[in-house]
């Protein structure tokens, strides 16, 4: 595997991770307990949410699955939108902050509505937290690591 393909999946294993252990604490805080299927939530996607929480482990396992390639998909397209998008190669804070707006943007106004869950009423409060979250979470980490990989590389 080259190094491009290395780093990309690095990147999305950190912000995958830093995702979910966010969206998990922001879950915890809102309802006051651990909320054991946001995996089986993440599957209802996929397979609508009165079956996804019905499911056991294989749910959660496909939960998991879909939320590593959402952060895959916008890892890699951080990547290939790097050396195209000059505006992208300037402060890297401040690029990841607007491109974890981005995500949060595009996952709830496109992916979301595409998907079997249940649509929830738009609530700019929270959807701006959210967004932060992600901004942290993803943004700021995937333009870190696409800015460090593409300075020290000639690919």
């Amino acid at each position: 595997m080259n190094k491009f393909w290395k780093t990309v999946l690095t990147t999305t294993v950190l912000a995958g991770t830093a995702d979910i252990i966010a969206a998990t604490l922001m879950a915890w805080m809102r309802s006051g307990k651990f909320p054991a299927k946001i995996l089986h939530y993440i599957a209802g996607g996929g397979l609508g949410l009165e079956r996804s929480m019905k499911g056991g482990a294989s749910t959660a396992l496909l939960g998991l699955c879909f939320h590593y390639f959402i952060a895959f998909s916008f890892t890699l397209l951080f990547f290939l939108a790097f050396p195209r998008l000059v505006f992208l190669q300037g402060n890297k804070y401040l690029t990841g902050f607007f491109y974890g707006q981005f995500v949060g943007m595009f996952m709830a106004f496109v992916v979301l509505p595409l998907s079997a869950l249940p649509p929830s009423p738009f609530k700019l409060g929270n959807a701006l937290i959210s967004w932060t979250v992600l901004s942290v979470a993803i943004g700021i980490p995937v333009a870190m690591m696409t800015n460090k990989f593409y300075k020290s590389s000639t690919v």
